[in-house]
C-alpha cells in the first residue's frame, strides 16, 4: 500500500438476515457461526487486518448483543496506537430517534467519525460474505486509475447474473450503469459470457463520500447500492475493481479462484459450510499466509474416545464416545454419545447428541439436547411438523433457550470438566 495513505473502514454488520431464520432468531447475520470455529463477520475483519487496515468501525443494529460480545472477546487490537482499533458502533441517534434506515444512512449517522479520523480513503464493506481479499490491491487500483469511487466486482456467468446487482462498465472499467437483477445483463468488456456482479464493497475518496452522504441525506436517500452509487456515477470517476484479479498468498491450486459466497439463505449457508470439507476443499480456511482470525478459545482440545470419523471438522473440547460422524462440521464443546450417527450435518456449540440418535443433513444450533434414538433428516413430512426444513431438504433446529449442560459438567461426566 502506498505510504501515508490513511484508510478508515466501516463494516456494515447490522443485517437482520431474515432469510437465514431460524439461525438469526436471536443473533444478527454477521454473528452466525460458520465452520468449526468462526463467525461470518470474521472474514471481512480478517481481510482488513491482513490488509493492514487497522482503523475499523463495525456498525451494528439488529439483535447485536451476540456480535458485540464476539467482537469484544476476539477482536481487541493494541491500545498503544490510537489509529489501531475495531470499535462497535450501534445507532447513535444523534439527529433524532431513527435507527439506521439503510447502509448509506448508517454511515451518514456516523459522519462525525470520518471527520474526526481525517482519512484519505474510506472503505465501506459488508459483514455477511465469505471470501479472502487483499484490499491493498484494490487501493492500488483505485489510486493508479485516479478513481474517486471503486466498487468491488465479481465476474459471474450470464446465467447467474439475474440473481445479482450487475455493474455495466466501459473498456476502461468506468461504471456506466447499475442493473438490479436484470433479465438481460450487460456482459464484461472482452468477455461476452460473464458479467460484473457488485459485491457490496466500496472504496471512496473521503471527501467524495462525505459530500455524497450529505447530498443523499438532503434527498432522503438511505442506501449505497440503490441511491448513492447510481447518482455519483454521473458526476464522479467511479470504477469497477475486478475481484478475480486479486491475488492472495498461500492459495492452493485446487481452491476455487475468486471464491466468494453470499450466505443469505439457509441452503447457501449449508453449501458454503460443506465447501470447507474434503481433502482438497474449494475454500481452504487453513492458510497461514492469510489467516482467518476468530475467538481465542482457552478450553481443551477435542477428545476422541472411540468412534468412526470421516471427512469431518471437529472443534475444541468436543467429546466423541463411540459415535459415527461423516462429512460434517462439529463445533465447540459438543458431546456425541455411543451409537449416535451424524452425516452431512452442522452441529453448533454446546450440543449433546445422545445415544443412538441419527441425524442426516441437519443444522443443530447452540444449546440443544438431541434425545436418544431420535431420527431427524429422514422423513421430511415428519420433520416439518417440528423444525424448519429448507427447499433442498436441510433441517434446521433453532437455538435452545438454555444450555443443556449444568455448570462444571458440560460433558456429562464422559470427558472434560469445565
Amino acid at each position: 500500500m502506498p505510504a501515508r495513505v490513511r484508510i478508515l473502514a466501516f463494516v456494515m454488520a447490522g443485517g437482520q438476515g431474515t432469510r437465514l431464520q431460524p439461525l438469526t432468531a436471536e443473533r444478527s447475520k454477521p454473528a452466525v457461526p460458520f465452520g468449526a470455529r468462526y463467525r461470518i463477520v470474521d472474514f471481512v475483519l480478517s481481510n482488513l487486518i491482513n490488509s493492514r487496515i487497522y482503523s475499523v468501525y463495525v456498525l451494528v443494529q439488529y439483535k447485536s448483543q451476540s456480535l458485540i460480545e464476539h467482537i469484544r472477546k476476539a477482536w481487541t487490537l493494541s491500545p498503544i496506537q490510537a489509529e489501531q482499533f475495531i470499535t462497535v458502533v450501534p445507532p447513535q441517534m444523534l439527529e433524532g430517534e431513527e435507527w439506521f434506515l439503510g447502509t448509506a444512512d448508517a454511515v451518514y449517522q456516523n459522519i462525525n467519525l470520518i471527520e474526526e479520523q481525517h482519512p484519505d480513503l474510506v472503505a465501506v464493506f459488508g459483514a455477511d460474505h465469505l471470501y479472502r481479499m487483499d484490499l491493498r490491491q484494490m487501493v492500488r487500483f483505485h489510486q493508479e486509475h485516479e478513481a474517486e469511487v471503486c466498487v468491488a466486482a465479481l465476474p459471474v456467468s450470464l446465467e447467474q447474473a439475474p440473481a445479482f446487482g450487475i455493474i455495466s462498465v466501459d473498456e476502461e472499467s468506468r461504471i456506466c450503469e447499475f442493473q438490479e437483477k436484470p433479465a438481460s445483463p450487460a456482459p464484461m468488456p472482452g468477455d461476452a459470457t460473464r458479467a460484473y456482479a457488485s459485491m457490496g464493497n466500496y472504496l471512496f475518496n473521503a471527501d467524495i463520500l462525505v459530500e455524497a452522504l450529505q447530498e443523499s441525506h438532503r434527498l432522503g436517500e438511505t442506501d449505497f447500492g440503490h441511491h448513492i452509487l447510481p447518482r455519483v456515477i454521473a458526476t464522479r470517476r467511479c470504477l469497477a475493481y475486478n475481484f478475480a484479479d486479486n491475488r492472495i498468498p498461500g492459495i492452493k491450486a485446487y481452491e476455487e479462484s475468486a471464491y466468494w459466497r453470499d450466505v443469505g439463505t439457509i441452503d447457501a449457508y449449508y453449501e458454503a459450510n460443506m465447501d470447507l470439507l474434503e481433502e482438497q476443499p474449494r475454500f481452504n480456511v487453513f492458510n497461514p499466509q492469510w489467516p482467518i482470525y476468530s475467538s481465542n478459545y482457552q478450553g481443551p482440545v477435542a477428545k476422541i474416545s472411540c468412534g468412526e470419523i470421516n471427512n469431518t471438522m471437529i472443534g475444541a473440547a468436543t467429546v466423541v464416545n463411540g459415535a459415527t460422524i461423516r462429512n460434517s462440521i462439529i463445533r465447540r464443546e459438543v458431546v456425541l454419545e455411543e451409537g449416535a450417527q451424524v452425516e452431512d450435518c452442522i452441529i453448533m456449540d454446546y450440543v449433546r447428541i445422545c445415544r443412538g440418535a441419527h441425524l442426516r443433513r441437519v443444522i443443530v444450533d447452540r444449546h440443544n439436547h438431541i434425545a436418544a434414538d431420535s431420527r431427524i433428516g429422514f422423513n421430511p413430512d415428519e420433520d416439518r411438523k417440528h423444525y424448519h426444513v429448507t427447499p433442498s431438504g436441510v433441517v434446521v433446529i433453532p437455538q435452545g433457550r438454555m444450555s443443556y449442560f449444568p455448570r462444571g459438567a458440560r460433558t456429562g461426566g464422559i470427558g472434560y470438566e469445565e
